[in-house]
Order: C-alpha cells, then structure tokens, then sequence
C-alpha cells in the first residue's frame, strides 16, 4: 500500500530499501516505558522541539508529536498511536526492541536504530525512533510505511486514519515452504514472478465448503482465493501476509508433482487423448524437468489465476505448468496423466 506523507505542504517521498529479514508476519503493538535516561540528539523535553497534535480517525490524541530540527519529519508516540490502531505493544528486555504486532503484521522498533521489520523483510525510513521523556517516539512514516494505515500531516496536525486491510486474488499454488516458523506458499508464477502469501498461526485455512485445512494439507497445483493484506514487500517475488485461504478445487488429489517449461510437441494417443511433451524445471524435488503428459478429457486447463482456458491455448512453443500425479512410467521421458495445466500468460513466455 502506498500512502501520501505531507509535512507543511512538502512531499516526502519515502523510500521502501528492503534486504531479507527474519521476522513473522502477526499483529502486534504496545508503548513503552523502559525508565531509561531520555535520549533525543540534543532535544531534552518535547517542549523543546516544534510540537504536533495528533488527530487519528477523526479523535484527538491527548499526547502530540514532535519534530527536531533536522528531521525531516515529525516523530510520533509508538504506544499511543499503535494502540489506538489497535495493535499489541510488549517489550523485548533482552533484545531492549518494542514488538508491535496486529493481525499478520509484525514489526519491532529499537531506540536509536533505523531499521524496522516490514512483513519478514526490513526496511530504513526517514529517521530513528527516539526515547523521551521515558516515551519511545518512531517517524510518522512508520505508520504509513511499516503499520500500513493513511497518514498526513497539515500544518502542525499529524491527521491518521486505519486503512482497509484485505483483498482477495486467486491463483494456482507453485511452491509451498512449510518452514515451522515462517510457512508461505507461492502463487501465479514461479522463481520471481507470482506472488508470495505468507502464512501465520492466525491465517485460516478452508476448503470450499467450509472443512478447516492445515499448512500440510496444501498442495502444488491447488486452485485458492486468497484474502491477503492489500500492502506488499517490493522484492521479487512481493510477499504479503494471508488472512484466509480457500482451496477451491472440489478434488484434491494427493502426491502431486508439477513441472513448468515450453510444450515442445504435442501428439495424440492411440485412445485419442492428447499428449502432451513439457522441457523445463520441476517444481519439487520429485517432479520432472521433462516430463509427457497424457490430457484426459476431465483435466482442468486453466490460467494463471485458476480460470478455465481453452484446449486450443496450449501449442508448440506455449510455457505452461503441468500438474500430475506421483504415477508415471519409467520410459524416458517419463509419461504420467495431467491433473491440471495452466497456460502462463504472454509476459511470463
């Protein structure tokens, strides 16, 4: 989500530098009082430093913010605002970081340091977070940039609102990471392409009809409805936190394998189906790199997002990802009965 930071009619234009993390995607966000001597490069109390009221979903704030003289944009309290988003603050004695968590976003903020997690991935902003008067104060672009809410500021107001979190996207899984700590599965693409939805102990899992699913129960090849944050990490592939997933396939065959690469040739079968011969890279350790795949007339042929595509979509030369299942002969190539193929758009080609 990109949002707009106005600071007295100045565009700041915030930049996202992300570099690989470790952090989960959950909700959290607390205040703090650590009883530690006030730190602020030379600010000693807030009066001190040009003050900001805070106004967040149309209430007034009683604590304001402040802005030093060589900021480049104000600070505002973590505890008071992030709380009033409606996020979890706790703080870390051992690490001496506040752990700011709501839903599937999941930060942690240390004095003096600038570098804050953004959904696993970190990332610097404008300034560091300050403690004064035993308060931890962070940039006001930690709320539009880590927190994910709308802000701006309007003369000397910091006006806050909480901004829609959810969307829904469909896609045909490629990769699952069923890493104890951080599970995520890929969809609509593989390697860079795609989009990675990373998943927390708070993402609901379902089948169509309602049965709960576990990370264990996903496979390659299944079609989902994803509802997913609206912001994501400007890596490659982008990573967003999962809210729910929704297999929406009716059949989930077990042991699948997939493959992805140009179709090479097709032929027809002495029962008249079509096969089909696919030269690339296996989507799993046990999957082909080459591999001919046998079109009964029940496999789905879908696209990239899980709807239906025509037979006729799939010539020589077209890149596609076949699905099929753990069965296959021991010629080769190997020949196995496609479950799924879904036909990757031109720019994936």
């Amino acid at each position: 989500m990109k949002t707009t930071l106005k600071t007295s009619a100045v565009l700041l234009t915030l930049s996202l530098a992300l570099s690989t993390g470790a952090a989960s995607a959950a909700p959290v966000v607390t205040s703090l009082n650590t009883g530690k001597t006030p730190q602020a490069a030379g600010i000693s109390t807030i009066a001190a430093a040009k003050t900001f009221t805070i106004e967040l979903n149309g209430s007034a704030l009683t604590e304001q913010g402040f802005q030093p003289s060589a900021a480049n944009e104000p600070l505002v309290p973590l505890r008071a605002v992030a709380e009033a988003l409606g996020f979890s603050l706790t703080w870390n004695q051992s690490s001496k970081t506040a752990e700011v968590t709501k839903g599937n976003i999941f930060t942690t903020v240390k004095s003096g340091e600038n570098r804050y997690t953004v959904n696993k991935m970190s990332t610097t902003l404008g300034a560091a977070p300050q403690t004064l008067e035993n308060k931890l104060f962070v940039p006001a672009s930690f709320v539009s940039e880590v927190l994910h809410q709308t802000v701006s500021v309007e003369g000397q107001k910091i006006v806050i609102a909480s901004a829609i979190e959810h969307m829904t996207e469909n896609g045909v899984i490629t990769a699952i990471n069923t890493d104890a700590k951080f599970p995520s599965i890929q969809i609509k693409g593989t390697g860079t392409s795609g989009l990675v939805l990373n998943l927390s102990e708070d993402t609901v899992l379902l089948k169509a009809d309602g049965t709960k699913l576990t990370v264990a129960d996903l496979q390659i090849g299944m079609t989902i409805e994803a509802e997913h944050a609206l912001f994501s990490t400007r890596s490659l592939p982008p990573q967003t936190p999962a809210y729910q997933i929704t297999v929406l396939d009716s059949v989930q065959p077990e042991g699948l394998l997939g493959t992805e690469g140009i179709v090479e040739s097709i032929n027809t079968s002495q029962d008249g189906s079509l096969l089909i011969r696919i030269n690339g890279t296996g989507l799993t350790e046990t999957s082909q790199s080459e591999i001919v795949l046998r079109l009964p007339a029940d496999a789905a042929i879908v696209n990239e997002s899980g709807e239906p595509a025509k037979a006729d979509a799939i010539v020589q030369g077209t890149k596609v990802i076949g699905f099929y299942g753990p069965m296959l002969t021991k010629s080769l190539p190997a020949i196995g009965t496609a479950w799924k193929i879904v036909v990757l758009p031109a720019q994936q080609q």
